[in-house]
């Protein structure tokens, strides 16, 4: 069978943007299919300082007892030199029965102006990282600021 050049560089192309990207997958292991997503979004993401900002995480997709997000400890790195942190006492894990925390949010205020790349983890055991996401918020100077 034979193809043209526009053909074949249109598939190298497509080929291309796949490996490149990583947003095809041949093989995925089967705690991979399992695992959730997590999606941090901000209000605003922009505004004067001080800026009060909410955030708010949802987990996306992947089991309900997925059992790496069963209960873990949160930490919040709010990209201006403050950290906050928190955890909550669950019942033993159970496979089936156990079900993750779809959603967490919280608000901070940013003082000062400046980019800040805010960063939330979800962990397990108090170090292990299981969950990850940033975002990044803008601050002006507000008119109590030079």
């Amino acid at each position: 069978m034979a193809y043209s050049r526009r053909a074949c560089g249109a598939l190298a192309a497509v080929l291309a943007v796949v490996l490149c990207t990583g947003t095809a997958s041949i093989a995925q292991s089967n705690d991979e299919a399992r695992k959730p997503s997590l999606s941090l979004r901000v209000t605003p993401s922009l505004g004067f300082s001080p800026l009060r900002a909410r955030f708010v995480v949802d987990v996306r997709g992947g089991d309900d007892d997925y059992e790496d997000f069963y209960c873990p400890s949160i930490e919040w790195d709010w990209g201006d030199g403050t950290v906050s942190a928190s955890a909550e006492d669950c019942d033993p894990y159970e496979a089936g029965k156990s079900a993750i925390r779809r959603r967490f949010s919280t608000e901070h205020v940013f003082r000062q102006s400046g980019t800040f790349r805010v960063s939330f983890r979800l962990r397990q055991q108090k170090s292990r990282v299981v969950g990850f996401a940033t975002i990044t918020v803008q601050v002006r100077p507000g008119f109590s600021q030079p």
